[in-house]
């Protein structure tokens, strides 16, 4: 294939095509235009990133082959910080919609997660949340609150799931088909959608209790345990939204 008369406009336009042939891929490759060759490369990561999309909604496409439509993934945010609330989201995608660089939330950035966080809202069938809050969990404690939050997000889902796909805690108690997968976040789409809307939602509420107590500094920890938080704990004690259950606070508290 002679691609001496195309400009690299045509080119573009000839890999956005649904159908790319083998033809075109080899003559690009020795192809010297720089342009083209940035063309090419965008091209196949985006064809990487369409497969690893792909193997993410393995479970998804599990259940879609026995007839099912809706498949929620849940998972929280929040049960290892010192302060503040954790939060639980349930998620229903589409069947294999692409939204790039979906992933367990830990493994991207603050920026990443927030334009994902967007498209997940623009994309999902179904979202809901739930928030348990300090002074809970420090009466039921937080592998309870967890699971509380979780259980109420995918009650209050507005659309009923007939599978739900749990970032590794049991939920033996939900009355609806459920499968709970060990490193789910990274497993599942529809969990690691869950787990950028809790992560996502969390990080914007400790931002916004830092302007209510900005010694503490939530905005940069978000609650968790750093060198900088236990240092400002020590020095003006616990704040309101502190859990008095977790250490060291249980024990500042005690002395």
């Amino acid at each position: 294939m002679n691609l001496t008369n195309l400009s690299t406009k045509d080119i573009a336009v000839l890999l956005s095509s649904p159908q790319v042939s083998e033809n075109l891929l080899t003559a690009l490759q020795i192809d010297e235009r720089k342009t083209v060759k940035r063309l090419l490369s965008h091209y196949k990561n985006e064809q990487a990133e369409k497969k690893r999309l792909h193997n993410l909604y393995k479970y998804e496409y599990h259940f879609h082959a026995q007839g099912l439509k809706y498949i929620a993934g849940v998972d929280e945010a929040g049960r290892g910080p010192l302060a503040g609330p954790v939060i639980a989201a349930a998620v229903i995608l589409p069947l294999g919609c692409y939204i790039p660089k979906l992933n367990d939330s830990k493994k991207l950035s603050a920026a990443a997660r927030e334009k994902i966080y967007q498209q997940i809202l623009d994309q999902a069938i179904a979202i809901s949340r739930s928030f348990i809050d300090e002074k809970t969990i420090d009466r039921i404690n937080i592998y309870q609150a967890s699971m509380n939050a979780m259980y109420n997000a995918i009650y209050d889902l507005p659309t009923v799931p007939q599978e739900v796909l749990i970032d590794a805690t049991p939920l033996d108690d939900l009355e609806i088909p459920h499968l709970s997968i060990i490193k789910g976040d990274a497993k599942s789409a529809s969990i690691a959608a869950a787990s950028i809307v809790a992560k996502v939602e969390r990080d914007r509420l400790m931002i916004q209790y830092d302007r209510q107590y900005p010694q503490y500094g939530f905005s940069q920890h978000k609650g968790y345990g750093t060198k900088q938080h236990v240092i400002a704990l020590t020095k003006y004690g616990p704040c309101p939204l502190h859990r008095r259950s977790f250490e060291p606070i249980k024990s500042m508290l005690s002395d």
